[in-house]
């Protein structure tokens, strides 16, 4: 079996545009006719670009190659251009690419892709999403906890037991820096008044995006503590992880980061730290499948959990999915939503949402195929990131 083709999709994500503004997929086909699904995430780049990048290293590595053969792929392309160190750009190409393999690997076996890392260990998979806006809100969502309140009874309805806030406001290029006492004031509003609206009925989720120094966070999180959120995310840039531990020696909330690391080199470095109980690392961009299967087991050695992150399109989720269905120390699994909407429409066959948990495919490879009616029918004409921070410092 042979890799032969490379076809590439920049999709726009319509309004409200949950999970990013745009979606960059691959399609890999092999000279017998198999083809397999990938998804590049959060390159800092023109998502045509990151297409166009996806071709070169393709045609360098990849055209001609086994598709089983993902350690030694894995280990041209990390070395591409004499480098060998973590590269966002580079792992985010090689995570699709590398996730597509495994969609052919797992079609060619007639297999799941998680029945190939281990065999299936979880039968349903525990789910969370962000409390999110709806057409027509009295107010801001993600800034009025009172309407963010009512919309945890929404999801709460719908089976999640896990919910997901970020009152801390902008995240800038020029964090870490301290939380204003208004800002500060806003966060212990909103982990008070969800908890009081949800009792022990959900586990809070307290995102923030790096905005705070390790001195700023546990001011922070101390005045959490008293809601028991299940983690505080990301509160520190992600590159001093010395510093994220800090953080996590100072308070009783579990840290929960790892969506902007890449490669099990990244996170060594932070469970070496012991700066984080849960790892978050994004299958799009952390260099697919099997490097966050390795991730996982290095973390299970030190009882540390995985919950693979998602704000991008749903081709990294079916990823996420296969990873977590083979992780012994998979602890809960990011949504958007319920999986429906535009997430739904760009795939034949939607991922499984029942009850607050997604359900594992039984079909061969990632269990999706993606609609390429409707990914031609919405190209992105933009010319932003798909995450843009902040510009100007926050103060």
């Amino acid at each position: 079996m042979k890799l032969a083709d490379i076809r590439t999709f920049v999709v726009g994500n319509p309004p409200p545009h949950f999970g990013g503004r745009y979606f960059v997929f691959v399609r890999l086909t092999t000279a017998c006719g198999i083809s397999g699904i990938g998804e590049a995430y959060g390159v800092p780049f023109s998502p045509h670009l990151v297409a166009q990048l996806c071709e070169d290293v393709f045609a360098r590595y990849a055209q001609g190659a086994d598709p089983h053969d993902i350690e030694a792929l894995w280990r041209r392309v990390y070395s591409s251009g004499f480098t060998q160190k973590p590269d966002l750009t580079m792992m985010g190409v090689l995570s699709a690419l590398e996730m597509a393999c495994w969609d052919i690997i797992g079609k060619a076996a007639g297999q799941p892709v998680y029945k190939l890392l281990g065999g299936r260990v979880h039968d349903r998979l525990r789910a969370y999403t962000y409390i999110y806006p709806r057409p027509g809100d009295r107010a801001d969502v993600y800034h009025d906890p009172d309407l963010a309140a009512e919309r945890a009874q929404v999801y709460l309805d719908m089976g999640f037991t896990a919910l997901k806030f970020d009152p801390a406001g902008p995240y800038s290029a020029f964090d870490g820096r301290q939380l204003s006492l208004e800002a500060l004031d806003l966060c212990e509003r909103f982990a008070r008044t969800l908890r009081e609206a949800v009792g022990n009925r959900a586990d809070l989720l307290f995102g923030t995006h790096g905005q705070m120094t390790a001195a700023g966070a546990i001011r922070l999180a101390r005045r959490l503590e008293p809601y028991d959120p299940l983690w505080l995310e990301e509160p520190v840039p992600p590159d001093a992880p010395e510093e994220m531990a800090r953080v996590a020696r100072a308070t009783t909330i579990p840290i929960a980061t790892g969506e902007r690391l890449a490669t099990r080199y990244d996170f060594a470095r932070l469970l070496d730290c012991g700066a984080a109980a849960i790892l978050q690392m994004n299958l799009g961009r952390v260099g697919g499948l099997l490097e966050a299967k390795k991730i996982a087991a290095m973390a299970e050695v030190r009882h540390v959990q995985i919950a693979p992150h998602l704000y991008c399109g749903p081709v990294v989720g079916a990823a996420n999915v296969q990873l977590a269905t083979a992780s012994p120390n998979f602890l809960i699994l990011e949504s958007i939503e319920d999986w429906s909407g535009f997430h739904a429409q760009i795939l034949k066959n939607p991922i499984r949402f029942e009850d607050g948990h997604v359900i594992p495919p039984t079909e061969p490879g990632l269990g999706v195929e993606l609609n390429d009616e409707v990914a031609l029918a919405h190209p992105h004409t933009g010319d932003m990131l798909h995450l843009e921070m902040t510009q100007h410092p926050v103060r």
